[in-house]
């Protein structure tokens, strides 16, 4: 744990070091604000809650997390950086979790400083908050799970674009399979498990869950075991790709 907190430390330090963690905590926090007030039409609702701001948490994860992962392993593969990194004593696990780990906490910290549209709510009516609480656990698991995925993506090339593009194509077919048009697209020649195999791959289903209040263990489940899988794909290419 100690070598994964120095890599952890190292990376995360990296994104406050370029203009990246500015960029990207604007853009996420204006967008939020922009689709929560104007897309959402909080105001028109009369509702004090967050549903609005967090319906559209899946969308743009599904663009800005791509967009941070794509550096992840694709700018040190080329760079030539990551033959330096291997070398250390770390395992390659280490690596990989400790990489993932920073882009996590760096996500977190964007997602913590929308904490003036929680105050607003409260300031404007008695909103449920421990469902609020659920809604930023569900939000922040997700955004592991998207991640995650870029990671994979981004250790398969040394394209941050094509980095980029493959993991929003992966994403979204984890957000969209639970939609009714993809279900129908296997409705009335595939037995009922299979299409409820299908939806249950869905990050809407499983966030959504979540963002009602309700913390099912097979909800977290969902999200740390893909989590899990996505990391040790990613850490099972790199392996096979250190001698290119």
């Amino acid at each position: 744990m100690g070598r994964i907190k120095v890599i952890l430390k190292r990376e995360l330090a990296g994104y406050f070091a370029t203009p990246i963690a500015a960029v990207f905590i604007v853009i996420f926090l204006l967008l939020s604000g922009a689709f929560t007030f104007y897309l959402g039409n909080f105001f028109v609702r009369g509702q004090a809650d967050l549903i609005p701001f967090f319906d559209f948490h899946p969308w743009l994860y599904l663009v800005l997390i791509p967009a941070l992962a794509m550096r992840l392993w694709a700018e040190e593969r080329k760079e030539g950086t990551i033959e330096m990194l291997l070398t250390l004593p770390v395992t390659m696990w280490e690596v990989v979790v400790g990489k993932f780990l920073a882009a996590w906490v760096f996500t977190g910290i964007a997602l913590a400083l929308t904490f003036p549209m929680w105050i607003t709510v409260n300031m404007l009516g008695n909103p449920d908050n421990g469902v609020i609480v659920a809604s930023y656990l569900g939000s922040l698991l997700m955004a592991g799970g998207f991640l995650a995925i870029g990671s994979c993506m981004s250790a398969l090339t040394k394209n941050q674009v094509i980095a980029f593009i493959l993991s929003v194509v992966v994403g979204l077919a984890f957000v969209l399979s639970g939609f009714p048009m993809i279900l129908n697209l296997f409705s009335g020649w595939t037995p009922h498990f299979i299409l409820n195999a299908v939806s249950s791959f869905s990050f809407l289903t499983h966030f959504h869950s979540i963002s009602k209040g309700v913390l099912d263990l097979r909800d977290i489940f969902f999200f740390v075991s893909l989590i899990a899988f996505w990391l040790f794909a990613t850490a099972t290419i790199i392996d096979m790709k250190k001698a290119e």
